[in-house]
Parts: C-alpha cells; sequence; structure tokens
C-alpha cells in the first residue's frame, strides 16, 4: 500500500471517528490530571505536616523577657572592656599540654550553645576529644589531606597568602593541645519518629555558635586555631561515629599557650573601615 493512501484512509478515520477520538482524549487528560492532583495533594500534606510539628505550633507558649538594664556609663565602660577583652583574642599554633578541666570545657560549650538558630532548631553537635589516641587519628586523617592540600589543590597564591601565618600542611597542635573541639552543622534533624525534619540556616546559625564559643573560650584565658579541614570532613565525621546528617563546620584545638608561643604581628582594620552609618 503507497503512503498517499494510508494518510487518506486515516483522515477519513478521523473525521468518521472525532468524537470517538476526543472522548478518549479527554479520558487519559482527566486521568493524568487526577493522579497529579493526587501527587500534589500529598505532597501539601507532607508539607503541612512538617509546618504543623510541634517546633513550628502557633500557639507555643510565650514568657515575659526583660533585659538588664544599665546607666549609660555603665554600658560604656563594659562595650570598651568587652571589645579589649576580644580585641586580645588570637590564632594559635603553639599550644602547652598542661590540663584543662573538662568543666570549663562544658560551661565554654553551653554558652556557644545559647547561639540564635533558624526556627529555634539549633543545628550543631560539639564532639570535644581528649583522649590521646583519638586526637593522634584526628591528626593523622587532618594531615594526610593537609599534604595533598598545599602541594596539590590549594595552588601558589594562596599557599604564598599563608607563608605569613608560619603554617604548613603539618599539625603538630592537634596532639598536643588538651582538647580538640570538632563543630559540626546538622544539614537536617531527625523527629523522635524517624522523620526529616528541616534546619533553616543550619551553617549560619552553627557559625554564629562558633563565634560565642570562641567569645566563651577567651573569656576563660583559654586559645583556640579556627581551621577547617579540606577534604577530610567526611573521614572525620565517620571517626567519631557522626551520623550523615552533620557535616564538619570547625576543628578547634583548645587549651592554653605554650611558653614560647608566637603570633603573627597583625593589625585588625580600623571602624572606619568595617562600619557605615546610614
Amino acid at each position: 500500500m503507497e503512503l498517499i493512501e494510508i494518510k487518506d484512509i486515516l483522515s477519513k478515520y478521523i473525521k468518521g471517528n472525532g468524537l470517538l477520538l476526543t472522548a478518549i482524549l479527554v479520558i487519559m487528560v482527566h486521568g493524568f490530571s487526577t493522579k497529579l492532583y493526587a501527587w500534589l495533594r500529598g505532597k501539601k500534606q507532607e508539607v503541612v505536616k512538617e509546618y504543623n510539628h510541634p517546633l513550628h505550633a502557633d500557639d507555643r507558649p510565650h514568657i515575659p523577657y526583660k533585659a538588664k538594664k544599665y546607666s549609660k556609663s555603665e554600658m560604656l565602660s563594659r562595650s570598651k572592656d568587652f571589645y579589649e577583652l576580644l580585641n586580645a583574642r588570637r590564632s594559635v599554633r603553639f599550644f602547652s599540654d598542661e590540663d584543662v578541666p573538662l568543666e570549663l570545657i562544658k560551661n565554654v560549650v553551653q554558652t556557644a550553645g545559647t547561639a540564635p538558630s533558624g526556627a529555634h532548631t539549633e543545628p550543631w553537635t560539639f564532639v570535644v576529644v581528649k583522649t590521646p589516641e583519638m586526637k593522634e587519628k584526628i591528626k593523622v586523617i587532618v594531615e594526610k589531606e593537609e599534604e595533598i592540600n598545599y602541594k596539590q589543590r590549594m595552588g601558589n597564591k594562596w599557599v604564598d597568602d599563608l607563608k605569613a601565618m608560619n603554617t604548613n600542611w603539618k599539625k603538630p597542635y592537634l596532639s598536643k593541645a588538651p582538647y580538640i573541639i570538632v563543630l559540626f552543622k546538622q544539614v537536617y534533624g531527625t523527629t523522635e519518629e524517624g522523620e526529616r525534619k528541616t534546619h533553616y540556616y543550619h551553617e549560619i546559625s552553627a557559625s554564629i555558635a562558633s563565634g560565642l564559643l570562641l567569645a566563651a573560650l577567651q573569656n576563660v584565658g583559654l586559645v583556640t586555631l579556627t581551621s577547617t579541614p579540606l577534604n577530610a570532613g567526611t573521614a572525620l565525621r565517620d571517626l567519631l561515629g557522626r551520623p550523615k546528617n552533620e557535616k564538619v563546620l570547625l576543628l578547634l584545638p583548645v587549651g592554653y599557650p605554650s611558653e614560647e608561643c608566637t603570633v603573627p604581628n597583625l593589625k585588625r582594620k580600623p571602624i572606619e573601615d568595617i562600619m557605615l552609618l546610614a
């Protein structure tokens, strides 16, 4: 049969059965629309279910709050004192092995845990490492990746910029400092029923908590180094037995500075360079 004959037959069939074809098309579209509506409705219920979690309940009780009020002169004095305290903070790579009371570390971490967080999800975990064996394992993992970072991944400019800090891929302070605090950000959480729970602004929230941690450490006379173990996060998470919803944000050796400790002679930007009045 020639192509033109097939075309004529199809044309006649469509003209004679136009109503039937239209009905079939309507049924198909209706079926698809019904399934699509059911799927969207299910998704909406999932969103509503998560939104109506007690964490987001509209009827969460509120309590009265009053901040402690100081005189203007006392406020000014306290602000200057606090600035001087934190302005003396430095990143340290030379630690003493002098022991630090664990209760002190608990208080410092608890202070960091007062940080604000998206929808009050508190998406952070502070793993405090004290045993020499575990600290040495962390050191091995970090130095293995850092050697590759310095020699291959980071590039000459980055490495050159770090020379003023007197740092390289070797991290002896990880085994020397009495503690290592590994800060994990919780990308998402889980409910008691095992359901996934959204953590809003998890990285920003955990970063704010790290800032409070630094201030709390400075307040009690301890020092630290904010290090980001590039490409070592997964190995550290596995070593410390943390779940897959947690990712390493910072690794901080904590302790007293050694007697021979030195730091780079750096200057901070003046207030005119960091604050604008609009």
